[in-house]
């Protein structure tokens, strides 16, 4: 800058051209005093920054931005802002250029949250109505009933506070707990109302109530919540995917906890009175004959089961043995397909396809596509970019039209696309329904992923092709693909080096040569207020069709001056193929075959499939087969599955060990777990699911709920041992019958709670229903034999608890007889010259 006397100036030099006819003056040289400008060798013209690259919307050409949110982000908002934006943009634009939504992901994801929040409501619903049925008094309806928005309305706040958001694990959580949140008030109520009914007021009800079943409760939640510990502390993916899930669980349990604990024994000495002298109903009697019926049905049965313990006990036996076979035989997956009305694309032509031949065929695909009556709009692009590498390859995204406006779920649509697809000659089209639960992984043709590695590259590219050859004849298989591309016509350029040494020629002014040719050298970029420019050299695109270009080509000889044709001393081979693309993972050349799943198939049987054929062709020991992305999370968490399980069931026995300082009485409450395996697993199994996350999930909560039976059997019969001097199988007796009504009400209240998950046929209701049918299952099935099994078992452990304290007090008794018994007199000891006797 000039910084005078008075006044200061900026300098600026005029020394960027900010617009292509400006290039056309440049000078380059001077031939016979005379300049030579761009202008007399060629032209600069505007044009796009990749001529290799197009993409279509709906037919018509376009540019596709893709937008995604920033970690931790909010995708809702997000996704609101960027649509409050659209209107500022068109508005900057021509106005012969329209910005369109081709996809919304946030449509599936509110219509899902939309239909989880319905669940949850009619779940809260179903089980108001159960408490109504079994109590049948306004009140004590009401009662509990309260402890259902307390405990989300807390569970709101701590989620808030650690920074949740609202999704479809946290919701799916909160809509299976109103099953059992109000288990605890249930109880709790239940107790006082049974002391009501014998004539107590109300106010000594709640006390007398809340002491006697306090420690149940505490019990059944705690041993609840310890079931998420192993949760809580898994690693991996699908460790981080659950952590959400179990928080929001745990939380919605413990607030119950406290409510149930506190305010439920406040209202109940407040609101409920004894209306044993009220004339009721011809409905209110016909519910009493009904429930007095089933509970007498139940005596019957109890009586009958007592008399035959042995036999009881050797049907629990049975029971073990039948759901670890089940546990065997029982497809294993990952997460449950979704249908989240979006489906992604990936073409591929022959590997010596041009540009322009690849732009067709695609245009042709997308045709094809979009004449589905399912599909609301579709998108492609081909050329080297994003997920396609080569310019053979390319992509397509189709949206489908809303669930209740078409007649295919994704998965169908893309199986009556296939047959259309493959009359589309010289190109294939590989599609996979989007999930909203990724795990990662490269992009890859299809959705599921299998790795070859070897750092021979020779052997690679030799049994790749093998194992894609009998991978494609599986039957668990179907769309099986590969990004091996080694066929790839080339022209290699031999160089004669002494004759161009002659000339003082190097080798690499030949390859600047090429390059300039068409390479697309950037030789500058300018810079404008809102973008920059890059300048590029090449020749006439007309000249860059065939090899014919490159007689047209000549080097300048730095020996004489003169410009050498190409051709003098180079020669062209057009006979041999090389790699379009070389993939590495772990520093290592790779191969990924990518495959979709055959209907019916789960993924489990595809992993063992691909096992044996891997088996079958024998490969060398240098070619490593791993499963990556979705497949390989898969494996972990089918290796982490038997130990999950059992360390839940360990850690539910050490918590209720602690609790009841005993451990003999955790094994029995302990024994309600086979029948709720068995009925989960019987069930996912008729019902064609497989044992998925989502549907283990069921099982452990499985685990936490069922047992809640013995609990209030156990601590019942306990109770009236100590207090009463009962005999065991009196206490016990006497404990089912008691017990048997908030057994039913908190086993309905539980199994409600999960049959809209069950039957739920709403946008993202696949991930859910696996959830619902295995606590369905389970809750059945061990409702039905836990009544009769852990009286039965409680009378073992109570005679095995016996004989153990027998085998103590008789060696302790014995020890006592030994302190207390004369010492031996010392035996003298024998001289050296002794005889010997």
């Amino acid at each position: 800058s000039f910084d005078g006397t008075a006044q200061s100036f900026t300098i600026y030099a005029d020394d960027q051209l900010l617009a292509s006819s400006p290039w056309n003056d440049v000078v380059l040289a001077y031939k016979n005093g005379a300049p030579v400008r761009i202008r007399d060798i060629g032209r600069a013209v505007d044009g796009p920054e990749n001529v290799r690259l197009a993409s279509w919307q709906n037919g018509k050409r376009g540019i596709q931005l893709i937008v995604f949110k920033q970690p931790g982000a909010n995708v809702i908002q997000t996704v609101d802002r960027v649509h409050a934006m659209i209107p500022r943009l068109e508005a900057a634009l021509p106005p012969g250029i329209d910005v369109l939504v081709i996809s919304d992901r946030t449509q599936t994801i509110r219509a899902s949250v939309d239909d989880v929040q319905f669940t949850m409501l009619l779940t809260i619903g179903l089980v108001v109505a159960v408490i109504f049925a079994f109590l049948r008094n306004v009140w004590a309806t009401i009662i509990p009933s309260v402890t259902v928005p307390m405990a989300l309305i807390g569970t709101f706040a701590v989620m808030y506070a650690l920074g949740y958001s609202i999704d479809n694990l946290s919701l799916m959580g909160l809509t299976i707990a109103v099953g059992f949140v109000v288990d605890d008030a249930i109880v709790m109520l239940e107790n006082i109302y049974r002391h009501i009914e014998e004539g107590m007021a109300p106010f000594e009800a709640a006390l007398k109530g809340s002491a006697e079943i306090g420690f149940t409760i505490i019990s059944i939640s705690l041993s609840l919540v310890a079931v998420f510990i192993p949760v809580l502390l898994m690693g991996g993916i699908v460790g981080r995917l659950l952590r959400e899930f179990a928080v929001t669980v745990t939380i919605t349990i413990l607030v119950s906890v406290v409510v149930s604990l506190t305010l439920t024994p406040m209202m109940c000495s407040l609101f409920l009175k004894n209306d044993h002298d009220v004339k009721h109903g011809r409905v209110y009697m016909a519910f009493e004959r009904f429930f007095d019926g089933l509970l007498a049905a139940y005596d019957h049965g109890l009586k009958f089961v007592l008399r035959h313990q042995f036999a009881t006990l050797m049907t629990l036996f049975c029971t073990m043995a039948a759901t670890g076979y089940l546990y065997a035989v029982i497809p294993k997956g990952f997460f449950p397909q979704q249908d989240t009305g979006f489906i992604q694309g990936f073409s591929e032509a022959a590997q010596d396809i041009s540009f322009s031949a690849m732009s067709q065929k695609q245009m042709a695909l997308l045709a094809v596509v979009g004449r589905d009556p399912a599909v609301q709009s579709v998108a492609g692009s081909v050329g080297a970019t994003g997920g396609s590498q080569t310019v053979n390859t390319g992509r397509v995204w189709i949206t489908l039209k809303p669930r209740d406006q078409r007649d295919a779920s994704a998965s169908e649509v893309i199986a009556r696309l296939r047959p259309q697809l493959a009359k589309v000659e010289g190109i294939a089209l590989f599609l996979q329904a989007s999930q909203d639960i990724n795990v990662g992984g490269r992009p890859s043709r299809t959705q599921y992923q299998y790795t070859l590695q070897d750092a021979n590259l020779a052997e690679l590219n030799a049994w790749a092709p093998k194992m894609l050859a009998t991978l494609r004849g599986l039957p668990e298989l179907q769309d099986v693909a590969t990004d091996q591309q080694t066929n790839a016509p080339t022209v290699s350029l031999k160089i004669d080096r002494d004759t161009a040494a002659r000339f003082g020629i190097q080798p690499q002014v030949i390859d600047d040569t090429l390059y300039d040719a068409f390479g697309q050298r950037q030789v500058a970029q300018y810079f404008t207020q809102l973008s920059q420019y890059h300048v590029i050299l090449e020749i006439d695109p007309k000249l860059q069709v065939d090899t014919g270009a490159l007689d047209k080509l000549y080097v300048k000889s730095p020996r004489t001056g003169d410009e050498i044709p190409l051709s003098a001393f180079v020669k062209v081979d057009t006979s041999k193929s090389a790699s379009l693309s070389i993939s590495h993972q772990g520093q290592f050349p790779a191969v990924t075959l990518s495959f979709n799943l055959s209907p019916g198939t789960a993924l489990g049987q595809a992993v063992d499939a691909i096992k044996q054929a891997e088996l079958k062709i024998n490969k060398p020991l240098t070619l490593i087969g791993t499963f990556q992305g979705t497949a390989q999370a898969f494996q972990d968490s089918l290796r982490t599955q038997p130990y999950l399980i059992l360390a839940a069931v360990i850690a539910v026995y050490i918590i209720l060990g602690v609790l009841y300082e005993s451990y003999i009485h955790p094994l029995t409450i302990l024994s309600t777990l086979p029948s709720a395996g068995l009925g989960a697993l019987l069930i996912l199994y008729v019902s064609g699911f497989d044992l998925s996350v989502i549907a283990l999930i069921g099982i452990l909560l499985l685990i936490g709920i069922v047992k809640k039976n013995a609990i209030m059997m156990i601590d019942f019969a306990l109770a009236k041992e100590r207090e009463e001097g009962m005999a065991p199988e009196q206490s016990i007796y006497q404990a089912c019958l008691t017990r048997f009504r908030p057994i039913m009400m908190t086993t309905m209240a539980a199994l409600l709670g999960g049959l809209p998950l069950m039957l739920g046929t709403g946008t993202g209701s696949e991930l859910r229903r696996p959830l619902g049918f295995a606590i369905v299952g389970g809750l059945l099935v061990s409702q039905i034999l836990t009544l009769y099994t852990t009286p039965v078992v409680y009378l073992y452990m109570n005679r095995l608890q016996l004989w153990l304290g027998k085998g103590r007090r008789e060696r302790a008794a014995a020890k006592r007889a030994e302190a207390h018994a004369p010492a031996p007199s010392p035996v003298p000891e024998h001289s050296a010259d002794a005889p010997a006797t």
